[in-house]
């Protein structure tokens, strides 16, 4: 794959609305973010709409992901599922749903998902391996917006406004002149999602790495999986898009609204954080339906 948003997408579906699952089973490895260890991951078929997560050799019912499990966690979206907690699900999820999936059944065999690029593109990949078959089920995982609905949360704000389709519109502001004023919209489709989206990597910032490790968190993290800014450059160019980290806050919104379905809205979302995009989630959930 060219990692410039010039691939293959004749696989995909066209849009959204349907509801699909995935055309076989498929696993992947690799390091997690946070706690450093390898987890694996198997992305089955399911014949339950929604998403559900169960964990090897456990004997538990598969838990179906909805948006009031999100919890407070640092830098990653953390789900309570039951007796285990599940970090780091966004990338993943944002492929799933940003892939127009509906019906998914997981299988983990640790308590975070594995960081793989720092993108949604590995998971993109094992979706392709396997490819998507569509259900003769009906897809009621999109929530509709009944009226706008705007929430804050310190200087950050998300709005959303009913729309025939789902536009995200992404602004951020840092004070890194690497980084700057960034901003990308897109009208989302799973084509639009996996060309300008899925590419883009997590990042963090140099002087801030050695209070995350004293904090307990980013023991995986590395300069293959993370882009790292110094300030005035980055450390490991070169980056897949000129506005690789506003790509990614939106590609961090899609993985986060997949607890509750992808919209029919505008969605605009200035300086965004997962805790500000749950509460959007919840919200759609519960008040706007």
């Amino acid at each position: 794959m060219d990692l410039v948003g010039s691939f293959s997408v004749d696989w995909l579906p066209e849009k959204y609305g349907n509801s699909c699952t995935l055309g076989g089973v498929v696993t992947r490895k690799g390091v997690c973010l946070h706690s450093g260890v390898e987890t694996e991951v198997t992305l089955c078929p399911s014949e339950d709409f929604g998403f559900y997560v169960s964990w090897m050799n456990d004997a538990e019912s598969p838990i179906r992901l909805k948006p009031e499990q999100v919890i407070n966690s640092q830098l990653c979206t953390t789900l309570v599922l039951g007796n285990h907690r599940l970090s780091t699900v966004e990338h993943l999820l944002a492929a799933i749903a940003g892939c127009g999936l509906t019906h998914v059944h997981i299988i983990v065999s640790g308590n975070e998902i594995p960081l793989l690029d720092g993108s949604s593109i590995g998971w993109i990949e094992a979706i392709e391996e396997v490819g998507i078959i569509q259900l003769d089920a009906p897809n009621n995982l999109a929530p509709v917006l009944k009226k706008p609905l705007m929430i804050h949360k310190g200087s950050s704000v998300i709005t959303a406004t009913p729309s025939d389709s789902c536009y995200l519109i992404g602004m951020i502001d840092f004070p890194y002149p690497a980084i700057g004023k960034q901003h990308f919209s897109l009208e989302l489709t799973p084509s639009s999602f996996v060309k300008h989206l899925a590419p883009a990597r997590t990042f963090g910032f140099k002087d801030q790495i050695d209070h995350l490790i004293e904090a307990g968190l980013i023991k995986g993290g590395d300069l293959k999986n993370s882009l790292v800014c110094d300030g005035t450059s980055w450390v490991n160019p070169p980056l897949r898009f000129a506005d690789e980290p506003v790509r990614h806050k939106l590609l961090d919104l899609v993985g986060d609204l997949a607890l509750v379905g992808l919209p029919k809205a505008q969605i605009l979302v200035y300086r965004g954080s997962h805790a500000l995009h749950a509460e959007l989630a919840d919200s759609l959930s519960k008040d706007f339906l």
